[in-house]
């Protein structure tokens, strides 16, 4: 009879265990739910998901439709996820000190659930917040991935980072209430916090290891990278911040009423330390000399790394991950050639991709112009103002010869150009006025292009708006019948208006050369 009852004894610490997993879930549950209904978070959520809707559904530039994967990836680092991060802060300490406001802790002594199983269940209460951010993380991420013109590769540390935020967010403002069991200590934590990290970065010189202690680190450049070349530690960041969370969680349930005394809590806490080092000195080792000298090669030398594609009688060589956009560059520029007249109609032409990697992703640089005749420009970046950019460089390297040359054209060969590089276009006029720095259809100007930009002066504008008035096809005729003096070094802007069939300018050239 003894025997039976000492075998009937695991079972009872089994089941003990088990109620009190499920004690655990259940009030996990309830908080997760009593969270929902206050309204930062509630609030936080619906704009957080909207604002994320409106920008994916109506975007704001032509170049959204043709993403690089690798910055969509910490796009998403951004944005009202912030917020919601610090609304779940707030809302959790306040839930955790519930009790304490009421004056209801004395209450929990008579109850069985243990105080670290409390803490527990708040931490668990923040899991659905950051399984959400994640579901909106990588809608976000589908949706750019499966858009037409995207390109590049993402990071699955990257697209962690935000989800991991909203968690380490939730679980601090657990920690705090743990700590002070003060309601406005968490806003004024909070903001020391940030105070620090300014601080500390400032103080640093904005150092590798100091930039990245921040949970979400932004990069100064919109240069966009090839994917091998960007080098930011992105698997370290998020083991940093996975170490992080479990740290705090650790920290709060030490901090609780009965964590001190356990020695299991105390193993606990300084595993999660050193999993939390291990990743802030894995993300700390800054940028390695293989590649220093990878971005060295790609900036001086593309053509080592790049792949080569023909499209009619031009040839296109890009990046790997570009490759698939050369035959969108060979619509551009089949377009213009096709306006063309001369030789100029039949040249071939070399586009090769140029990037300035040397300074990462800590600044921007500019590509030069290149010297080799016939060869053109293109950047990493496709889409709204890039396309007519791309347009004026190859319109410009086939009345002048080269880039560099088409940089110094001040006469009237100007007008070819531009008509070359809009004049084929949907809307010439638009195209017109954002290829322009200021946006402007009068005056003078700044022409963009991938490298050195071009000049218009305002007689010119006048003549190419002009032009662009009149039926395409009459100035097509007219610009292959008379090609060579429209192309001519030193010709007139007026010389130019008058075998386009348009009227003068009322203002002479600004260029001095050839008047």
């Amino acid at each position: 009879m003894s025997a039976v009852m000492e075998a009937a004894a695991p079972p009872v610490a089994t089941d003990e265990k088990r109620r009190g997993r499920a004690a655990v879930v259940a009030l996990a549950r309830f908080e997760a739910r009593e969270l929902l209904l206050q309204i930062p978070v509630a609030l936080t959520l619906v704009v957080y998901v909207g604002y994320t809707l409106y920008g994916l559904l109506f975007p704001n530039d032509g170049m959204d439709a043709y993403p690089a994967l690798q910055d969509a990836d910490r796009a998403t680092q951004s944005g009202l996820s912030l917020l919601l991060s610090l609304a779940l802060l707030l809302c959790v300490n306040r839930a955790a000190l519930r009790s304490h406001r009421r004056g209801t802790d004395r209450h929990f002594d008579v109850l069985v659930m243990e105080p670290w199983r409390r803490t527990v269940a708040h931490a668990l209460s923040t899991v659905p917040y950051a399984v959400f951010t994640a579901l909106v993380v990588l809608g976000e991420f589908t949706w750019q991935a499966l858009r037409p013109g995207a390109v590049g590769h993402g990071s699955v540390a990257e697209l962690a980072v935000s989800p991991l935020f909203v968690l380490l967010s939730g679980v601090v403002g657990l920690l705090i209430a743990r700590l002070i069991p003060v309601v406005f200590a968490a806003p004024v934590l909070v903001i020391l916090l940030f105070t620090a990290f300014v601080f500390v970065s400032a103080g640093t010189g904005d150092a590798e290891w100091s930039r990245w202690l921040s949970p979400i680190v932004t990069e100064n450049s919109s240069e966009t990278l090839p994917s091998d070349l960007i080098g930011r530690p992105a698997a370290w960041h998020a083991l940093y911040l996975v170490g992080l969370v479990l740290m705090v969680v650790t920290g709060a349930v030490f901090a609780g009423r009965g964590g001190r005394r356990s020695w299991q809590m105390k193993a606990a806490l300084a595993g999660t330390l050193v999993l939390t080092l291990t990743g802030a000195a894995g993300q700390s080792q800054g940028v390695s000399p293989e590649l220093t000298a990878a971005r060295e090669k790609a900036s001086t030398h593309p053509e080592k790394d790049q792949t080569c594609v023909k499209h009619g009688r031009s040839e296109y060589c890009a990046f790997p991950e570009w490759t698939v956009r050369t035959g969108t560059w060979a619509g551009v520029v089949d377009r213009v050639q096709d306006l063309a007249g001369g030789s100029a109609a039949e040249q071939p032409l070399l586009v090769r991709q140029r990037v300035e990697a040397r300074y990462g992703l800590d600044g921007d640089g500019s590509v030069t112009a290149s010297t080799t005749p016939h060869q053109i420009t293109v950047g990493t970046r496709w889409g709204g103002n890039r396309v007519p950019e791309f347009a004026s460089a190859v319109a410009s390297a086939l009345v002048a010869g080269d880039e560099a040359e088409g940089g110094e054209l001040c006469d009237g060969r100007m007008v070819t150009v531009m008509w070359l590089a809009v004049g084929g276009a949907s809307d010439p006029l638009s195209d017109l006025r954002d290829v322009r720095l200021d946006d402007s259809l009068s005056g003078s100007a700044i022409v963009l292009t991938p490298t050195n930009p071009l000049s218009m002066s305002a007689g010119q504008t006048d003549v190419v708006r002009e032009v662009l008035s009149r039926p395409r096809a009459e100035v097509t005729s007219a610009v292959k019948s008379h090609w060579d003096e429209l192309t001519a070094p030193g010709v007139k802007t007026a010389d130019v208006a008058r075998l386009l069939g348009v009227k003068s300018p009322k203002e002479a050239d600004d260029c001095k050369q050839g008047e």
